[in-house]
Order: structure tokens, then C-alpha cells, then sequence
């Protein structure tokens, strides 16, 4: 374990660990917690990675090696902390490194060893459209994952996000790119399945609030959506008009969709997942009656600003 201010752990302090520190969201959320002065332990399986994208100076107090699917390196980690914050995710199943495992067990073990540890706050990211009793393995082993954070850990705040847009994400980024790339752009089905993404930064802030103590609330799971519900085609469009990448939109079914993915996944870099297909065959939008980011006081975002400062990266 590494303590870059070779302070011991003190039980009391206002420590937030963040486990999956180096990830997409989790870097994220690390920063947002340090703007806030909050004392952050970083806990990832990759500790010596760069986690912060700023130029601030500034890095968690302690960025530690933890492994969700470790009992023993959970516990270490958890130990002194006030709030706990989950991020780990899954999206290609590899051998024993299943959904099953990652979202449903060593989640509610991260929860248990928190409970125990005398963990006060316990955030949870999980998604939009979660359902335990989804046909597909990923959507219901996230609805799994959030009943047994919940039964492991009472007064779990779950934070269900829609798909996350940022200058590096999977989704807005990939897209630029492929507009401008592909004189045809295929879509999935028809391309109206309706998504309604969100900045990645908002989702950020909203679960440093939550961790950091800053929003008293008396709800248990939020739904982080961004301002604005487009069609899949709507978003292409959009992001094609912005860069100014003149593309021809072309239906493609999901059968060949799920057939391309198959034999994506063989590949030793995963471009596409029959998991991605599966879940763009749903409407992905924040459940009305549930709070989000307006609840907790944030103004979301639209998704035009991450096109725009992908434009300006070239």
C-alpha cells in the first residue's frame, strides 16, 4: 500500500476511497472530491497510473493497489474510510471475469467489508435501465448488483447514470470519429432507439456530493441523465453537423449488429461487445419520480460542448 504523504490511516478522518480511481468516471470523481478538500484514497488495481487530466499539481493523498475481486486487498482499503465509492465496472466477460462476479459479488463484498469497517456513506455506480430480471446477463446483473449493495449495506446510495459522454468516452468520441471517417455511417436498427447522455463531469460532481457529504438527502438511488433525450439518429446528426462531416445515415439491422459484435469479441482489442448491441436495442432515459442531477443541485450539460472540444482537439 503507498501513502504518498506517509501519513498512517486514521480512523475518523474524512477519507473518501474511490475504488476503480483510474477509470473513465472514477479519475473523475478523485478530482471532483480534491476540489472539495476532501482526503481521497484512490484504490485501483493499477495505483502508478495517471489519474488526474488537469495540470492543477495536485494527486490523492494515497493512491493504493486494491483488487475488488481481493476480500483481503478490500478490506485494507476500506479501512478509516468515511465513504466508500464504487465504480467498477465490466463490459466484456473474460473466463471466470463475468458480470456475475464483478457487478453482483465483489460489489456486494466491497459493500459488506465497508459496512463493517464502519463506513458511514457508500456510493454505488450503476446504470440507467438496471433491471435483476432483464433477459440480458449485463442489464440484470447491474439490477442484481444494486439489491445486493443494498442488502449488504443499508442506506446505500445507488447512482444510475446514462450513458456518460466526455472528451475520451466510448460514445460521443467514438462516433466523431467515425463520421468523419466513413462516408456511410451504419446505425443501429433504424436509429431510433432514444438515449438521453449525459457529461460525464456532472456525473462526477453529482456522486463527490453524495460521498463528500455536502447533499443531505433522504433518497437511495438517483438517475444522472443529461438535459436533452435524442434519437440514436438525432445524436449522429448532431455530432456530423457540428464537425462539419458530410455522412449518409444507413440502417443496419441488430441480427448483423450481433453477428459483427460475435466476432468482435474474439479480437484481442474489443471495438464492439454483444453487450453494446444488446443495449442499444433499449431506450436508455432517466425513470421519471426518481431525484437526479437537478435534485442535487447541478445543471446538466448537453453533450454539444463534448463535440465542441473534440472539434478543437484536432
Amino acid at each position: 500500500m503507498t501513502n504518498q504523504h506517509g501519513r498512517d490511516d486514521v480512523a475518523g478522518e474524512n477519507i473518501v476511497t474511490v475504488f476503480g480511481a483510474t477509470g473513465f468516471l472514477g479519475r473523475r470523481i478523485v478530482s471532483r472530491l480534491l476540489d472539495k478538500a476532501v482526503d481521497v484514497r484512490a484504490a485501483s488495481r493499477h495505483p502508478h497510473k495517471n489519474i488526474l487530466d488537469n495540470t492543477s499539481g495536485r494527486r490523492p493523498s494515497q493512491q493504493i493497489a486494491a483488487d475488488i475481486l481481493d476480500p483481503s486487498s478490500i478490506a485494507a482499503a476500506v479501512a478509516g474510510s468515511r465513504a466508500v465509492v464504487n465504480t467498477v465496472s465490466l463490459y466484456v466477460e473474460r473466463g471466470e471475469l463475468t458480470f456475475e462476479r464483478v457487478h453482483v459479488q465483489a460489489a456486494a463484498d466491497l459493500a459488506t467489508a465497508s459496512r463493517d469497517a464502519g463506513v458511514e456513506r457508500f456510493v454505488h455506480i450503476s446504470g440507467i435501465g438496471s433491471n435483476p430480471k432483464s433477459s440480458s446477463d449485463y442489464i440484470r446483473a447491474r439490477g442484481r448488483g444494486e439489491e445486493a449493495v443494498k442488502a449488504a449495506f443499508p442506506g446505500a446510495l445507488i447512482v444510475r447514470s446514462a450513458v456518460m459522454a466526455g472528451p475520451d468516452d466510448g460514445f460521443v468520441t467514438t462516433i466523431a470519429r467515425l463520421v468523419r471517417l466513413l462516408p456511410i455511417y451504419p446505425l443501429f436498427g433504424d436509429g431510433g432507439t432514444r438515449l438521453q447522455p449525459v457529461h460525464v463531469e456532472d456525473v462526477a460532481e453529482a456522486v463527490s456530493r453524495l460521498a463528500s457529504g455536502q447533499i443531505a438527502t433522504d433518497a437511495s438511488t438517483f438517475e444522472c441523465a443529461g438535459p436533452r433525450i435524442y434519437s440514436y439518429r438525432e445524436i449522429v446528426r448532431e455530432i456530423a453537423a457540428q464537425l462539419r462531416a458530410p455522412s449518409r445515415l444507413v440502417p443496419l439491422p441488430f441480427a448483423v449488429w450481433s453477428i459483427l459484435a460475435t466476432a468482435a469479441e474474439l479480437l484481442p482489442a474489443v471495438s464492439l461487445t454483444r453487450n453494446q448491441v444488446e443495449l442499444m436495442r433499449r431506450d436508455n432515459v432517466a425513470a421519471s419520480g426518481l431525484p437526479g442531477l437537478e435534485e442535487l443541485g447541478i445543471r446538466p450539460r448537453c453533450i454539444e460542448e463534448v463535440v465542441h472540444m473534440i472539434g478543437h482537439d484536432d
